[in-house]
């Protein structure tokens, strides 16, 4: 029985399992750096999946080492991945890497950052050369095609830093009067902004500086910590919220920035196309725009709007996972008590066949006979029935069954008789009491008392089983004085009231 309750609960369990059962895709983030910038594409990236349930995300943040990221992009590969989208720390180092996932028949999204190798299914970001020459032609518009400009680039070798390079670089060209006073080494961080600009300074005292072009915003704030507020200064990422680019423009701390979209959700979009093998685009350039004063209270006020709303978004799918929770609970409970029920009606209707069983093997054995005896062997202690006969004074010569058949009958003919005692059978049979009582136990390994009541309820028995008569009717005709000692005797005998015997 309790193997079958157990297996029962591991039904319910299996069947609540391949009703929840989807296809589930293990996508790698192999993130670069870990900025600002990142975590908002993370949480996109997290936001995504709630509308892909089927997609599961695995994060790894390189912090700008080439080493690390390799190792991490081949640890995803090894962990059994499938589909892997990759933001490459810089051109050369981290190609390899990619190369050898792709070859493993992983599919790779390069995301924002480009690699040397054409060993990628997708690419996605947005266009950084066109973001450094719109910057550039936005300074030279700022100053009035006339004066003089610092740049800090991105980090060497990494695409975004070469081609907004290039792209500010392009743009200058086109006006003569401005002045780039040199290109600086930088490497995406506020920090390393602000000691190259220190270090410039303290080697070019004389330089007047009427513009600085960080390759991102983190760069441009770090250079105005060393150089202070006479100078303006522009960088690309236009970030929403709480210290981006877009609230610093409107602080007039940066005169402008470039929006860099981070869109996770459409990364995660692409990926899901990919892994399903839908149609997409293998070239995915993403919309950004300039911000400048004009622009960034209204951007703010946009960005406001949608973070409440991603944030209610959030929320009601906190809330759904909670539901959804308590619903799969509900439903192992269901299918637990279908499972007890179950069990409890098989419990029952064996027990109840067990006792049609027994009910048919009694009827079966007392209406065949009025009695429940066995011959049993002597033991050492016991008398044989020769030692009883030979007590008597008698010869051993009649056999057991002669004895016993007369014992029947006399039995049989005084059944109905309520004042029929051990002394008037042992008169009946020409006997003492004792010599009775030794002679019946020793044969039978009963009492004559036992076998006169044993004979009584199985005539009962037949009576219920063969007549109409009321159990009290039933009682008296068997011998019985008071019925309710009857009762008692015949469930004792048979585990049930005699009522039961007609059902």
């Amino acid at each position: 029985m309790k193997k079958l309750f157990l297996s029962l609960i591991c039904f319910a369990l299996f069947m609540m399992s391949c009703s929840e059962r989807q296809t589930k895709y293990r996508v790698g983030i192999s993130q670069c750096s870990e900025d600002i910038w990142r975590d908002k594409q993370n949480y996109e990236l997290q936001m995504g999946t709630y509308f892909h349930n089927n997609v599961e995300l695995k994060f790894a943040a390189a912090h700008d080492n080439d080493e690390r990221q390799v190792q991490q992009i081949d640890s995803l590969v090894n962990e059994g991945i499938d589909l892997l989208i990759v933001a490459p720390n810089q051109v050369q180092t981290i190609s390899p890497a990619i190369d050898r996932a792709y070859d493993k028949g992983i599919p790779v999204i390069v995301s924002e950052r480009k690699t040397n190798s054409r060993k990628y299914t997708a690419f996605i970001g947005a266009d950084n050369y066109e973001m450094g020459r719109v910057m550039g032609e936005y300074i030279v518009s700022c100053l009035h095609g006339r004066g003089s400009v610092l740049e800090i680039k991105g980090l060497e070798g990494s695409s975004p830093a070469i081609e907004r390079h290039n792209g500010f670089i392009d743009a200058l060209k086109k006006a003569p009067q401005i002045k780039l006073l040199a290109s600086l080494q930088g490497d995406w961080t506020e920090k390393t902004g602000y000691e190259t600009t220190r270090q410039w300074m303290a080697n070019h005292p004389n330089e007047h500086v009427d513009l600085v072009f960080g390759a991102n915003d983190r760069t441009a704030m770090g250079a105005r910590k060393a150089l202070g507020n006479k100078v303006l200064y522009c960088g690309i990422d236009g970030l929403q919220g709480q210290g981006g680019g877009i609230q610093l423009v409107r602080d007039s701390l940066l005169e402008a920035s470039y929006i860099y979209p981070t869109h996770g959700d459409q990364l995660i979009d692409l990926a899901v196309k990919i892994l399903e093998g839908q149609p997409y685009e293998k070239e995915t350039m993403m919309m950004s725009a300039l911000v400048t004063h004009d622009n960034a209270k209204v951007l703010l006020m946009q960005n406001e709007e949608l973070m409440r709303q991603t944030h209610r978004l959030d929320q009601i799918h906190q809330k759904a996972d909670s539901y959804l929770q308590e619903l799969n609970t509900q439903h192992v409970i269901n299918w637990l008590a279908i499972g007890v029920i179950v069990l409890l009606l098989l419990v029952i209707v064996l027990s109840y066949l067990q006792h049609l069983r027994k009910v048919a093997i009694q009827r079966e054995r007392v209406t065949n006979t009025l009695w429940n005896m066995e011959p049993i062997a002597p033991v050492a202690e016991q008398q044989t029935p020769a030692d009883v006969v030979k007590e008597q004074g008698t010869d051993a010569g009649p056999v057991e069954g002669s004895f016993i058949s007369h014992f029947r009958e006399v039995v049989e003919t005084r059944l109905e008789d309520s004042d029929l005692s051990v002394d008037d059978l042992a008169s009946a049979m020409s006997l003492s009491r004792v010599q009775l009582y030794r002679k019946v136990k020793a044969m039978t390994g009963a009492s004559p008392v036992e076998l006169l009541r044993t004979a009584r309820l199985n005539r009962a028995y037949q009576i219920l089983l063969t007549t109409d008569k009321s159990v009290s009717e039933v009682a008296y005709a068997v011998g019985f004085t008071a019925p309710s000692y009857f009762t008692k005797c015949f469930k004792e005998a048979y585990g049930m009231v005699p009522g039961d015997v007609r059902k």
